[in-house]
């Protein structure tokens, strides 16, 4: 076998959910880094996939952690378990958040991460805090928080060398605004959350140019029918993409159908928000400076009890959607790959199976939706294993 041949990969007899829909009994074949072909009739030697389906790598715009390890922590060996914990559960592009620290400290975190994007470990930053709101401050050390300076948020942003890809602020704050629009014009993105920011001045960030809403509904006030508050200027408004968390806890599914009802799929993007306990058992885990507790999978503050981010892989959100919330396989595919990919840029090469994209590629069993193989960049991450062969006619 030369090493071309080692590098070609046919999977035959799959489900596929293409951008124009789901095609059952079809082929994949893969060369290289990249899917070389969709359709054609099997052939002795591929993969046999049947009562599988394939979907492509899910994407993370909003995740602090996994497998023990934290983003926050500054060490580079504990990104690279985050980040394979989550690859090993389907997430094949991932953004690193940061939370709330003294300022010095999370550049320094920018910049250990930085050097894993310029790896191709990460896709890029995500700074959550401390330009949040103290009313809204969650699973955030008040006294580290920070009005939105224009200056503060650009020394983040610097320190991440070119790869800092989202801010999570509160508009309100003072300097928010003017933040918004310098983060616009960086072309990164401005995420309105941690906010107690009312329905106007929401408006107002929008059209200084904030494109996400930070795991919408969660932390910033609730809908009231004579104040609105942020939940419906960021849901009605189409050039706003928000965030759901579809762990069970963070929202009621009743909740996330009505996400859906209103932004659509193409405007929804499922995260995790994870925090260092996904993919591991019940404990005591550190946020940033924080201490929390998970118990029966869920995390919460050990002073005070805030919910902390989530446990949640997104094959997780992804059989939720389909099980749970009654999604189609197109949805919840737009809203786990395509939507994230488009935000990020990044459309061109991930978030679709389509000919010429990288083959990053999840597969889940046709029946269960459970997770069964995971392919990154051409390459098996896990499951690869689990699949016959198709045998000469």
């Amino acid at each position: 076998m030369t090493t071309a041949d080692r590098d070609r990969t046919a999977l035959a007899g799959a489900r596929l959910v293409l951008p124009g829909g789901v095609v059952e009994g079809d082929r994949i074949s893969v060369e290289g880094d990249r899917i070389a072909g969709l359709g054609g009739a099997s052939e002795p030697g591929d993969l046999d996939l049947t009562g599988y389906t394939v979907v492509p790598g899910f994407v993370d715009l909003h995740v602090h952690g996994g497998g023990g390890a934290s983003y926050a922590s500054g060490i580079a060996e504990e990104a690279l378990r985050a980040a394979r914990t989550h690859l090993e559960h389907g997430t094949t592009t991932t953004i690193a958040s940061t939370v709330t620290g003294e300022i010095d400290e999370v550049a320094r975190q920018a910049a250990v991460l930085s050097e894993l994007v310029e790896d191709g470990i990460l896709a890029g930053i995500h700074f959550e805090g401390p330009f949040i709101s103290h009313n809204r401050c969650g699973a955030h050390r008040p006294d580290l928080l920070r009005d939105p300076d224009p200056t503060l948020v650009r020394k983040l942003v610097d320190a991440a060398r070119g790869h800092a890809r989202m801010v999570t602020l509160a508009p309100e704050l003072p300097g928010g605004l003017d933040s918004v629009r310098m983060l616009a014009d960086l072309g990164i993105i401005a995420a309105v959350g941690h906010t107690d920011s009312d329905y106007a001045t929401t408006l107002e960030a929008i059209d200084a140019g904030a494109t996400v809403a930070t795991h919408l509904f969660n932390a910033m006030p609730a809908i009231a029918h004579r104040a609105p508050g942020p939940i419906v200027a960021l849901l009605e408004d189409e050039r706003v993409t928000v965030e759901l968390i579809n762990d069970g806890v963070h929202l009621h599914p009743s909740v996330l159908d009505l996400a859906y009802g209103t932004a659509g799929a193409d405007r929804v993007a499922l995260i995790t928000d994870a925090m260092g306990a996904a993919g591991m058992g019940d404990g005591l885990y550190p946020l940033g400076p924080l201490q929390v507790e998970v118990k029966d999978g869920v995390a919460r503050l050990v002073e005070g009890g805030s919910i902390a981010g989530s446990t949640l892989t997104l094959d997780v959100a992804f059989k939720r959607s389909v099980t749970v919330n009654r999604l189609s396989l197109n949805q919840a595919v737009e809203s786990l790959c395509a939507t994230p990919a488009r935000l990020l840029g990044l459309a061109d090469s991930i978030g679709s199976l389509e000919t010429g994209k990288l083959a990053d590629l999840v597969v889940v069993d046709s029946e269960s939706y459970d997770l069964v193989a995971v392919m990154r960049r051409g390459r098996w991450i896990r499951g690869g294993d689990a699949f016959a062969t198709v045998k000469p006619a």
